[in-house]
């Protein structure tokens, strides 16, 4: 205490003395001195100890004499400016800042004094003036960029686009990631040094991901990411699934990797563990891409982390085994050497210098128990896998690192990621993104590109199944057997007959019954949840061979030697039908239960294996000698036949109008894959007049195969395809279609596609489209959707200023009910928006303002309301409940009914704030209104007096048929006495 006083006492005096001649920062010892009249003398430099620490709850006391510009998403101080002004003395502090000391009584001429106590950064630690431009990747056709309020600036970002469109693994990477210098980012923080051990690891590490494949037999197509959130199920409980967007609602991950991984940036505290999803259909390229980030990583482009961790989930699940946390990070990488603790030392000093990535997560048991389970002792003492994962997700174990996981969303993975940071989904290949591909794979001939493209686009099933790029490659591969032949050849209709032609020349290569064995291993496997093997399950050392260099097997990308997988999860899932189809082990009556169209409530099949259904059926009832036979031989064709007619019965029965839709769609794909008329026909005309797939997933293939199925029907149809992220060339389809009389949609995907249509010159189709569309019933539950609607109408009367009939939209003109549900907050907010426009729906018949969290447009927003009342001439029900009106609204709306005395039929005033003037008012209007017949004012203020006007107005209303009365307000007793005059007065 008594240096410290000395000190303070040296500097007090040589600001005295300085205060007069010079201006400019002093240096004494490790003390800091900074005068305010030259402040950008400071605004360069560096404070090492102050990086790393959170702003003050209270950072009101500094804020007019020191400025820091820092990154919104980075609550770190970086920058110190000291403004030139008259003397500025801090006043007393109640929690001063580490490093930071106040002088009082300066000498005169001192703006601002500041105290810094540690080292004096180097000049090599400024900052850079500026950082180098980020390009953005180069959009996918006909995908929308995003519009995500929590998009980083470019200043943030680490410089890292995705791969664009296509190139082989021989060209340099570096060209599709383009490098950037870890001293033009900005760094959180003090960079820590790394010792020759850790170097050493890390080149090691850096070598083993850079000599793995880069994708899909090397070819890099850009795969986009879509930002992704839950949403409570359906069903009563607190469960939560992944919300089905529209298609103008998602929000793409303009930036790619960069975006991902500063996603949570914002909201993120230090030493706060950050958890981010990445979520996708099976195929879609998720570990493709995981695998991407850490090459990302190896090559330098991601400068935040000292160390990048990529663990196959399925090689990591094995029952009894235990694990250290350090045994889990160097189980599947190089091993550094047992002396060299300092490795593990330096990740558990820096863990927000650490990004792990979970691959396959969704192998992994017991998902959902991670955020409850007790994550158990130290990290140095042996666990279970998941009481390790638990203390990671319970931020206990490694705080402040990076988890980045890769899953497919089903089961109750969800429950898992409830707490997640960020959420993301693998929207898959465009059409645009699968013939790049396709360009890419036959790279080396350009004859053999177009003669594959012109197959793939000829066989439409099959290109719409090229959204997904394990899919696509398949396809590629049994191209590349055609190109050479006659131009009649042609590709397969069905997904079966792709596999059967793929797998057939392997099978009559193989060891005896080698395909069967292989068969039984996925289905066992597929029904234990895993999609990964070790040597010793494969049959002998020959079926081992035969299947790797057959490419039906191969080693676990990142796993060590001994553990393989098989070649794509749909390969797994056909080998599994193929067991299940010849197999004499699967009873007959048993089957359908595999096809999952109607689950049973006893121990349900959960198919895991998704892909087995439609297989199933089409290796049961394709022609045996073309699709099984080609597999096994003949000797099971009697046996197949018996399955057959098992299945047959079995869809029969089935009834598509009662199936949930998301069962309806597969029933589909199944019945195409069986390739039977008589199936189809019985299918398709079951299909009911209304199909609803509200917040059920259609992809590519799934329109393709709902718009084949509605055209075999042979009657018209009207559909709802709001929240199912269909995208614009499958809505196109769709709403061209002469069978569809009616369709509802997202509002900015129908806006979207009729400006589309405009812009080509459609005519004929937008026409069509435009009438074909219905809003009908229209429910606004956001401010989105109130915007949406007054875009609606205002494409109508940009169409049609003079407010012609002729030129309205149907969807307009025909909308008769309306209910607005947006709550107290957002409420009154929109309602004026939704005032606008009232008046262009001329048919409205029902306007319900109700909502069960109280709109609460109060009495302007019944002012705002009452001037529309002259145009709406049709309305026929008012609904005002909860609107928090008083009886200055209540004598507003008095003042207007009479403009709806011809229509109103039911007027709903029900839990509002309404006296007795209020109900004067209501009570001299209603003689007036000849059509009303129903008044609800219950639950509101108004005593005795003003229930008695009511009742004797009620005398000259003959048509009038309920007055729903009963208040709180008024004794039982004098409102049992008002009924007992006037038995219309309801009292429930």
């Amino acid at each position: 205490m008594r240096e410290t006083g000395a000190l303070l006492c040296k500097v007090s005096n040589l600001m005295r003395e300085t205060a007069e001649s010079t201006s400019r920062p002093t240096v004494i010892g490790s003390f800091l001195v900074g005068l305010g009249s030259d402040s950008s003398a400071l605004s360069c430099l560096r404070l090492p100890l102050m990086l790393n620490q959170e702003p003050a709850p209270d950072p009101t006391w500094l804020e007019e004499t020191v400025q820091m510009p820092v990154p919104p998403s980075r609550p770190l101080f970086s920058c110190l400016n000291l403004p030139a002004g008259p003397i500025q003395i801090i006043p007393t502090i109640p929690t001063l800042p580490q490093g930071l000391c106040q002088i009082s009584g300066a000498g005169a001429g001192v703006s601002s004094i500041l105290i810094y106590h540690g080292e004096l950064p180097q000049a090599s630690q400024a900052p850079p003036s500026s950082n180098p431009a980020v390009h953005s990747l180069p959009k996918s056709p006909d995908r929308p960029g995003s519009t995500s309020p929590f998009a980083p600036s470019a200043a943030d970002l680490p410089g890292m686009p995705e791969p664009a469109l296509t190139s082989r693994t021989n060209r340099t990477e570096d060209k599709l990631f383009p490098t950037q210098c870890p001293a033009d980012l900005e760094v959180s923080g003090k960079i820590p040094k790394r010792s020759e051990a850790v170097e050493r690891f890390c080149h090691l590490l850096r070598d083993r991901y850079l000599s793995e494949p880069a994708g899909l037999d090397g070819i890099l197509v850009e795969v986009e990411l879509v930002r992704a959130r839950l949403e409570r199920s359906s069903n009563k409980g607190q469960e939560r699934e992944l919300a089905t967007q529209d298609w103008s609602e998602r929000q793409r991950a303009r930036e790619g990797l960069a975006e991902v991984l500063l996603a949570a940036g914002d909201h993120r505290r230090r030493r706060e563990t950050q958890v981010i999803a990445v979520l996708g259909k099976a195929g879609q390229g998720k570990s493709c891409w995981a695998r991407a980030v850490s090459r990302a990583w190896a090559r330098g482009q991601l400068p935040q982390y000292d160390f990048v961790f990529y663990l196959p989930c399925p090689c990591l699940d094995h029952p009894g085994d235990t694990y250290r946390l350090q045994d889990l990070l160097f189980s599947l990488g190089p091993q550094p050497s047992p002396t060299d603790e300092e490795v593990f030392r330096h990740i558990l000093r820096w863990p927000d210098r650490v990004l792990l990535i979970l691959d396959a997560f969704e192998e992994l048991e017991a998902q959902d128990s991670f955020l409850h389970s007790a994550c158990g002792p130290p990290p140095t003492e042996p666990r279970s896998l998941r009481g390790l994962l638990a203390g990671l997700f319970q931020r206990k174990l490694l705080r402040g690192c990076t988890l980045l996981l890769t899953a497919r969303p089903r089961g109750r993975l969800a429950q898992s990621l409830a707490k997640a940071d960020s959420l993301f989904e693998m929207a898959g290949f465009s059409a645009e993104q699968a013939e790049a591909y396709v360009m890419g794979y036959f790279e080396r001939s350009a004859e053999h590109q177009e003669r594959a493209l012109k197959l793939i686009r000829g066989q439409s099933f099959l290109f719409s199944h090229s959204h997904s790029p394990t899919l696509c490659q398949a396809v590629c591969r049994l191209c590349e057997a055609l190109v050479g032949l006659d131009e009649r050849a042609q590709l397969p209709s069905t997904l079966t007959e792709v596999f059967v032609s793929l797998l057939s020349p392997a099978a009559r290569d193989g060891p005896p019954g080698a395909l069967m064995k292989l068969a039984k291993l996925a289905w066992e496997l597929g029904r234990g949840h895993r999609s990964t093997l070790e040597e010793a399950q494969l049959p002998s050392a020959e079926v081992k061979a035969w299947a790797m260099v057959k490419g039906l097997v191969q080693a676990c990308p990142g796993a060590p030697g001994a553990e393989l997988a098989f070649s794509s999860f749909l390969l797994q899932c056909f080998l599994g039908a193929v067991w299940l189809a010849l197999s004499s082990e699967i009873k007959d009556k048993e089957l359908p239960q595999y096809l999952a169209l109607t689950p049973r409530k006893k121990r349900p099949y959960d198919n895991w294996l998704e892909g087995v259904p439609c297989f199933l059926a089409g290796l049961i009832f394709q022609p045996y000698s073309h699709c099984l036979g080609a597999l096994a031989g003949p000797a099971a064709a009697t046996q197949v036949d018996r399955k057959q007619k098992v299945l047959m019965r079995y869809l029969k029965r089935l009834q598509p109008g009662t199936l949930p839709a998301g069962r309806l769609l597969e029933l589909l794909h199944c019945v195409h894959e069986a390739r039977d008329a008589g199936l189809w026909q019985h299918v398709v005309c079951g299909l009911p007049a209304h199909l609803s797939f509200l917040g059920t997933r259609l992809t590519p293939s799934d329109t393709h195969m709902l718009g084949r199925a509605l055209e075999a029907a042979g009657h018209d149809f009207s559909l709802d395809l709001r929240s199912t992220g269909i995208d614009p060339p499958g809505l196109q389809s769709l709403v061209g279609l002469s069978c569809v009389s009616r369709f509802r949609a997202g509002l900015s995907d129908t806006v979207g596609l009729w400006e589309s249509l405009q812009q080509r010159g459609e005519a004929k189709l937008l026409q069509a489209a435009e009438e074909k569309f219905t809003i009908e019933p229209f429910k606004a539950m956001s401010l989105k959707d109130v915007e949406d609607l007054g875009n609606l109408v205002r494409i109508q009367r940009t169409r049609s200023p003079t407010e012609d009939a002729a030129g309205e939209l149907p969807a307009v003109r025909d909308l008769k009910k309306l209910e607005f549900a947006l709550g107290p907050v957002s409420g009154p907010q929109a309602f004026p928006k939704l005032v606008m426009i009232l008046t262009a729906f001329s048919s409205l018949q029902h306007l319900d303002l109700d909502s069960l969290s109280e709109n609460k447009i109060g009495d302007k927003g019944v002012a705002q309301l009452s001037t529309t009342f002259p145009q709406l001439k049709a309305l026929e029900t008012l609904n005002l409940s909860q609107n928090n009106i008083t009886d200055v609204g209540a004598c507003k709306l008095a003042e207007a009914l009479p403009s709806l005395a011809a229509s109103l039929l039911r007027l709903s005033l029900y839990n509002n704030c309404i006296c007795d003037v209020g109900a004067k008012s209501l009570a001299h209007v209603l003689p007036d209104m000849v059509s009303l017949r129903v008044l609800d004012v219950q639950y509101n203020k108004f005593t005795a007096a003003g229930a008695q006007q009511l009742t004797a107005s009620l005398k000259k209303c003959p048509h009038v048929e309920t007055l729903a009365m009963w208040t709180p307000t008024i004794p039982f007793g004098v409102q049992e006495h008002l009924q007992q005059l006037d038995s219309r007065i309801s009292l429930r």
